[in-house]
């Protein structure tokens, strides 16, 4: 009798466990890094988007690899910030270096105009590390619900700050000069959301009645705030 009822168990239990392991070893849509590699690397192939994926990449064959598949060149160079919102992010991610596919890491340079801010977004897959190169800028995140804590400081030369992945944070240059950062994230592919470009420049757009019931404001309001998204 045990014994049919352990089998029993044990079988209604497999399928919805087979179930989720299948379907997380199948989506293409993974970036997390893999903390075991069976292999030295695993260069991003992107010519190829019939090829086996592992964590949203399918791997180069390792004798067709290069070492410019590991190189960029570029960081040195100042991002243009002349656009509404006064920032530049120069982004070296397994886009830019293939060879940064399974590994978890990626870095970025941002410039900043004067008085110019990189506006309240967030990373869904990665913690930031940052570091300020040149000038004075205010940076801060906030917490989760139900506290919405904010929490900010003022950073000069060579100070450091840490974004906890997945909560919403900002940068504005507080100087009198332009300033400069470069960031570290633990993802190959941290991703970003903008606050203000995901809700009111989103495609197909969310419902004007909705956006005006949920801040409080009329339609008209609305209609200005969705004129005034920019992707930069």
């Amino acid at each position: 009798m045990f014994t049919l009822l352990h089998t029993s168990f044990f079988k209604s239990m497999a399928t919805p466990f087979t179930l989720f392991l299948l379907a997380a070893a199948l989506s293409p849509t993974v970036f997390s890094f893999e903390p075991a590699p069976l292999q030295d690397f695993c260069v991003a192939e992107t010519s190829n988007q019939g090829s086996v994926r592992v964590n949203g990449m399918a791997c180069k064959n390792p004798l067709f690899v290069q070492a410019d598949d590991f190189f960029y060149s570029g960081l040195h160079v100042a991002g243009d910030t002349g656009n509404s919102y006064g920032f530049r992010v120069t982004p070296v991610t397994v886009y830019q270096v293939p060879g940064l596919n399974t590994l978890g890491l990626s870095m970025m340079r941002i410039d900043y105009a004067l008085w110019g801010a990189n506006p309240p977004h967030t990373h869904p897959r990665a913690t930031e590390i940052f570091t300020v190169l040149e000038g004075t800028l205010q940076v801060g995140f906030i917490t989760s619900d139900p506290q919405n804590r904010l929490i900010t400081k003022v950073l000069q030369r060579g100070d450091v700050f840490v974004f906890p992945v997945g909560l919403v944070h900002f940068q504005r240059n507080m100087g009198h000069s332009n300033a400069t950062a470069i960031a570290a994230l633990s993802s190959q592919n941290p991703g970003v959301i903008s606050i203000t470009n995901s809700i009111f420049g989103s495609t197909p757009p969310i419902s004007t009645e909705i956006l005006a019931q949920t801040f409080g404001v009329d339609n008209k309001t609305v209609h200005l705030l969705k004129k005034k998204s920019t992707h930069v």
